[in-house]
């Protein structure tokens, strides 16, 4: 596909002066977990493995990007299962991701840092899944997957964090109940899920899954992980089977009082350096941008944004743009990241069409950033509200046109002032070298 040069539209947008940024630091209260990985491997003592056998196989389901110490808390895990005398084994617990391929879901563990060396068990990769049952979910019955390299083992449990879903609120959002139908059903249980849940909902495709998925398997629990606001492991819990629906919404609540968002909630335009599936699944964050684009979900009442420009991917997304539709403009070096064949397979798994449509392509960030103040209509330097983050994880540094600063919260604190400069050679969107002065 051809977009068009700087020379094809340059006359189409008269340029428009930027305001000046403010760098700022945003730190409000948190608490820490010092030691997450001894509380991984304690928190193993509340789920039922005492029944078990010496040398018993423990099937154990990771595969969640963007947790914090993942793979040393994986790899704890492993490590107190061999202790107790069971042979370990990983299973990718990721659904479709890595487009759907054995290959691929092996390719993002180790982006995780979890390989057999590392976590010092094999990985069973297998992206076969057996149907185990139907479900009944409202109207509609619904076939539920599991995958065979965990239904093989003598039992299963499953490491993931909870925190606030990117298509959907409810009791339960993204944690041990959803890892356990839609990651370890693999891409047949996933699409299985999404399909039945864009109709009939998400809590309750969940729900009536989990039950067969309980009834059917060797599930023994899972051990649950809340991060907080600067994405560290603020609390460790082991959850037994049985107990997902009951213990879940109250870590979920604790997720969301921690959970990292703007600190305004009036944007114009929201500028993001980068998009992924390890920084979310929807490539950014969906609580925090207020997008959710999904059928039958309304999407968050806040924060209302007018306009969202992507500048690029992560390198640990490995192609997966999956999110970039979520943005209303983006240009050409982002587009230029794309692996479709990844991306398209997150879309056609979830349902979730418009994750992955292309946004309007710009040549360079100056010609986007002209285009968004056009599109926002009178637009004025001096009153714009903009606010440009490197990602949606990362949200104790980030910086805020002028227009902002006076909204801002007690724990933000200026340190700095920015002007912009461009450099159409380069297309970056960077602070001028002699921009910086003291607040």
């Amino acid at each position: 596909m051809e977009f068009p040069e700087r020379a094809d539209v340059d006359g189409l947008i008269d340029p428009q002066p930027l305001p000046e940024f403010a760098r700022v630091r945003y730190e409000p209260r948190t608490e820490r977990l010092d030691d997450p990985v001894g509380a991984a491997r304690e928190s193993l003592d509340a789920l039922a493995l005492d029944g078990l056998p010496a040398g018993a196989t423990v099937a154990v389901g990771v595969g969640s990007r963007g947790i914090d110490r993942i793979d040393e808390v994986a790899a704890g895990v492993v490590d107190r299962l061999d202790e107790r005398g069971f042979d370990p084994v990983v299973v990718p617990a990721m659904g479709s991701h890595g487009g759907a391929t054995p290959e691929g879901q092996r390719e993002v563990l180790a982006a995780l840092g979890i390989t057999e060396e590392t976590v010092g068990a094999p990985i069973d990769a297998r992206m076969a899944a057996a149907e185990l049952a139907t479900a009944s979910v409202g109207d509609a019955e619904t076939p539920v997957y599991f995958a065979e390299a965990a239904l093989e083992a003598d039992a299963v449990l499953v490491v993931n964090r909870v925190k606030a879903h990117t298509n959907f609120t409810g009791p339960i959002e993204s944690g041990l109940a959803k890892m356990t139908v839609v990651g370890l059903g693999k891409q047949r249980g996933a699409k299985a899920f999404h399909s039945t849940a864009i109709a009939e909902g998400y809590v309750e495709t969940l729900t009536a899954a989990l039950d067969v998925i309980e009834e059917e398997t060797p599930i023994v629990g899972g051990v649950a992980l809340v991060e907080n606001f600067e994405e560290e492991i603020g609390h460790v819990e082991g959850v037994p089977a049985g107990s997902f629906l009951d213990r879940e919404p109250a870590l979920l609540e604790r997720a969301y009082e921690e959970m990292p968002t703007l600190p305004v909630d009036d944007v114009d335009l929201l500028v993001v350096d980068e998009i992924g599936k390890e920084i979310s699944g929807a490539g950014m964050d969906t609580n925090v941008i207020g997008r959710y684009r999904v059928l039958n979900a309304p999407d968050p009442e806040t924060p209302d944004i007018d306009l969202i420009y992507v500048r690029g991917l992560t390198e640990a997304t490995k192609g997966n743009g999956n999110g970039i539709g979520l943005a209303d403009l983006t240009r050409r070096a982002a587009v230029d990241q794309l692996d479709l064949k990844k991306t398209y397979a997150n879309a056609l798994t979830s349902g979730s069409l418009a994750k992955s449509k292309l946004p309007v392509v710009a040549p360079d960030d100056e010609f986007a950033l002209r285009t968004a103040a056009a599109a926002l209509g009178a637009y004025d330097p001096e009153t714009a509200r903009i606010v440009w983050i490197r990602n949606t994880q990362e949200l104790g540094e980030f910086r805020v046109s002028d227009a902002v600063v006076e909204d801002l919260p007690e724990a933000a604190v200026v340190t700095d002032r920015e002007t912009v400069a461009f450099d159409a050679g380069t297309a970056a969107f960077e602070p001028a070298a002699d921009g910086d002065a003291d607040a």
